[in-house]
Parts: C-alpha cells; sequence; structure tokens
C-alpha cells in the first residue's frame, strides 16, 4: 500500500508536533509540513526536515492560488492552529477543496463541549465546522478531552511551579465529575490511526485516554508528592459571575486578552466540571465515535505516569516556545 499523503499545517506548535511524531511513528505517511516563507529555514522547520518531513513555505493568507497549488497530491490536510488564528481554515478549506484533498481535519484536539453558546470557543469551531459541511469538503473533527499536562496542580512545595503556571487552582461544584483526559504527546498516535481508517470520514471522534475528576487527580498528585494541596471550590453561581463579569469587560473592550481568558476559561471549567460534557457518554450523544470502541485495546500514556514525570522535573512546559499563547495566558 502506497503512504498517504498528509499535509500538516501548525507542525510546529503543541498539537501540531504530537501530530507529526504519530505520523512519523507509524510509518504509514508521507508527511509535509505547511508553514509561512519566512519560517522554512527556522530550526523547528529543519529540525522537522532532517526528521523525514518535506518543508513547504506558503502563506495561508493572501494568494488562494499558490495555497491552492501547494495543496495538490495531498490527501488528507490536518489543521493545528491556535485560537488566533481560527479563521485561516476557511481559506485553507477553500483551497483544500479547490486542490482535491480527499479529507480536511479541522483545529480541534480538545475537551468535547456541545455547540450552542456553552462555549465561545466552541461556537467559533462550530462555524468553521458547518462551513467545511457547506462546501462539501470530506472531513474528521478530533477531540481528545482535556490534556493531562493542563490538568496537573501545583503542590505548595512549588515543585510543579514550572510546568502549571497557566493550569486552574480552583474545582468547580463538588469536584466528582469524570472528564475525559489524554497525555498531549499520545494525540498524534491517536490521529495517525483515525486518518487512516475509512470509518471515520465525515465523523467526529473523541480519542481520549482516562477519565479523572478534579477529587481524583488532587489525590493521585497528594499520594505521589507526599504534600497535602488546598482544594478550593466553587459553586456554580460563582463560577457564572467570573463569566459574566469578564463578558461585560470584553462588551467595554473587546480587545481585553486577560478577559477573554477569564471569560474562556470559566465557560470550559462550567462544562467540564459542572455539566459533566466531557465525557464518552456525552459525546456519542453528540454524535461522536469512540476511539476506544474503534479500536480496543490500543495502549496509551497514563496520567499517574505523567504526574511522576513532572515531579521528577522531566515534563516540558506547555506553550514553551510560543509567545502568542505564553502572552494571552499570562
Amino acid at each position: 500500500m502506497s503512504p498517504i499523503r498528509v499535509g500538516v499545517v501548525g507542525s510546529t506548535g503543541e498539537t501540531g508536533s504530537s501530530i507529526i511524531n504519530g505520523l512519523i511513528e507509524a510509518n504509514q505517511f508521507y508527511i509535509t509540513a505547511f508553514t509561512r516563507p519566512s519560517s522554512v529555514n527556522k530550526p523547528a522547520s529543519v529540525a522537522l526536515k532532517e526528521s523525514g518531513v518535506a518543508i513547504v513555505g506558503v502563506e495561508l493568507e493572501g494568494n488562494p492560488a499558490a495555497l491552492q497549488k501547494a495543496l495538490v497530491g495531498i490527501e488528507v490536510l490536518i489543521c493545528a492552529v491556535g485560537p488566533f488564528a481560527f479563521d485561516v481554515q476557511y481559506g485553507l478549506a477553500d483551497a483544500a477543496k479547490a486542490a482535491g484533498v480527499k479529507r480536511f481535519v479541522p483545529s480541534s484536539f480538545t475537551a468535547v463541549t456541545p455547540p450552542g453558546g456553552v462555549t465561545v470557543g466552541r461556537d467559533q469551531k462550530e462555524k468553521i465546522f458547518q462551513y467545511i459541511k457547506d462546501i462539501q469538503l470530506p472531513y474528521t473533527v478530533i477531540d481528545v478531552g482535556w490534556w493531562y499536562q493542563a490538568s496537573i496542580p501545583s503542590v505548595p512545595s512549588g515543585k510543579l511551579d514550572y510546568l502549571t503556571r497557566f493550569n486552574r487552582t480552583e474545582i468547580a461544584g463538588d469536584g466528582n465529575t469524570l472528564s475525559a483526559t489524554t497525555d498531549k504527546r499520545d494525540i498524534g498516535r491517536y490521529v495517525a490511526r483515525i486518518i487512516a481508517d475509512e470509518r471515520t470520514q465525515n465523523k467526529f471522534i473523541l480519542a481520549h485516554s482516562e477519565l479523572r475528576s478534579p477529587n481524583e487527580i488532587y489525590d493521585l498528585v497528594e499520594s505521589l508528592s507526599g504534600e497535602v494541596l488546598a482544594r478550593t471550590y466553587l459553586d456554580e453561581a460563582a463560577l457564572q459571575e467570573k463569566i459574566e463579569t469578564a463578558t461585560e469587560q470584553l462588551k467595554a473592550d473587546p480587545t481585553n486578552t486577560q478577559a477573554l481568558w477569564t471569560k474562556s476559561n470559566a465557560e470550559i471549567q462550567h462544562s467540564l466540571e459542572l455539566r459533566g460534557d466531557n465525557t464518552p457518554e456525552s459525546a456519542k450523544k453528540l454524535g461522536y465515535l469512540l476511539f476506544k470502541e474503534l479500536y480496543p485495546g490500543f495502549t496509551f500514556r497514563n496520567f499517574e505516569s505523567c504526574v511522576k514525570e513532572a515531579l521528577a522535573g522531566q515534563a516540558k512546559p506547555l506553550y514553551e516556545s510560543n509567545e502568542a499563547m505564553r502572552a494571552f495566558l499570562k
């Protein structure tokens, strides 16, 4: 069987790098990373090229004809852009359709949340998903739950501060609501299996590793660290007040990134920890297929090993080299 020709946009980001690694590991793809022409010779692109990935410099906006030409021959196009660049996917989808791309995987790769006003981010993605359907471009949407690396709480000694500076410090509700979680490094391994399967075309897929509640996570970190963690619980009223305050701040100043982060994070926390949206059961109600049912026995990194790695100082901080995201989350 000939290798599947896969293109990746956003190949050096948090999600994109995991996807590239998973595709390389699978050894059944011919991989092309699309990057800005100015980034072709940057160290990250050079490293990809040394790994056997083809590097193509092309602007995602401003020259549709050049973008379409660059995509000719690509069978599966995966987009892993960050939230600041979601809108480039409209032009990317048009170019993919014109170039004959057989499957488009839009940027998602996060927790399951329903459309319709639950979170700003999900509704933004829903418009893109609908556009892809409207132009009849074959697609697969992949969500992976909340990342392990973003779920670990800090400890009193400060030994996890290098990893957890952007993670939540409060728990919504009683802390017992289960939520799908996945090691960020396994995303690519899930993606490699999904895009090679015809059953997943024009489907939404939840590919997660473990179900964990906030209390279970705190209990595990306490057990492994030997430290007692402070637990601050928020009721629904307090969380809604956060959302409403941030919403009013954004009305006054739409460029207020701190208010946007507060609103987005609070809405996601409400969805995951109070509504319980990020579970296999909820995903199936939304029409998702479950990776665990499609591919039983698939091995993944467990959460406990991730925590042990973090406590040993061996974990890689999120967004370590992404200045835009670090500034947004600051």
